[in-house]
């Protein structure tokens, strides 16, 4: 083993030493303690409940049907069946069969190249 894998192998080593007493040090469990103390809170009680408000009242309940709606309409399907053509008409065209053959030759002189 290298000098450097070495120095590499001790500067990870000290990282995860650190790593792990950082999740077990009083930084972190004053971390967990404040969110705890955010979660149980008025404030984050009333921002909870408004976010479960938000989600299955009525405003939510309409957003996701215009997104529904929007995913389901003609529109977007005529988008979708565009975007598929122009992606056939690419594969079929003279340009996409030079750029498959040009892959193969590439794939083939590498297979080749690693063969002993």
């Amino acid at each position: 083993m290298s000098e450097i894998e070495r120095q590499v192998r001790g500067w990870w080593a000290r990282l995860l030493t650190w790593l792990r007493g950082a999740q077990d040090g009083d930084a972190a469990r004053r971390a967990k303690t404040a969110l705890q103390d955010v979660r149980t809170s008025d404030a984050g009680r009333k921002a909870e409940a408004a976010l479960r408000d938000m989600r299955e009242g009525d405003a939510g309940r309409k957003a996701k049907e215009a997104i529904r709606d929007l995913r389901d309409s003609e529109t977007v399907g005529k988008a979708r069946d565009a975007a598929r053509d122009a992606l056939r008409d690419l594969r079929d065209s003279d340009a996409g069969r030079k750029a498959k053959a040009a892959l193969r030759d590439m794939r083939d002189s590498t297979a080749s190249r690693d063969k002993p």
